[in-house]
């Protein structure tokens, strides 16, 4: 019984120290879009997240896995306690079915980097097929 009350503070003290640490917090980390329709075009979603650092953070890059989704971002520094935001597009109008793509954000502030992984899924139904010509 001692070694479950040992386990159970131990796990505690160990989420209250990584929520204490935690650099910024994310809107939401995966976003889903849902069914799309591919003559649509690409779609895009916003992550929005606040600086829990106590110094400014710079977004020092942000990757998708792969050319499909492209991010964009500020690389003004984000004072604490301060919005930033990260624009994803993805290439619904060419690319039908479903996806899961991830993206790679590293932070820094100045002197330590961290990484956080976002994420947009969805499933794009494909065009109607076009109908045979009359002959």
């Amino acid at each position: 019984m001692k070694k479950i009350a040992v386990f159970a503070m131990l796990f505690v003290a160990m989420m209250a120290t990584a929520q204490e640490n935690q650099v910024v917090e994310f809107n939401e980390r995966t976003h889903d879009f849902g069914t799309v329709k591919q003559e649509d075009g690409d779609i895009y979603t916003t992550f929005t997240f606040v600086n829990q650092f106590a110094s400014p953070i710079t977004l020092k890059s942000v990757k998708a896995s792969c050319g499909c989704t492209t991010p964009e971002w500020s690389h003004e520094p984000i004072a604490p306690n301060a919005t930033g935001t990260i624009r994803v597009k993805y290439a619904a109008a060419t690319r039908p079915g479903s996806f899961t793509k991830s993206i790679t954000v590293v932070l820094t502030n100045g002197s330590e980097d961290f990484t956080e992984m976002l994420y947009i899924k969805g499933n794009v139904q494909p065009k109607p097929a076009e109908p045979a010509p009359a002959q």
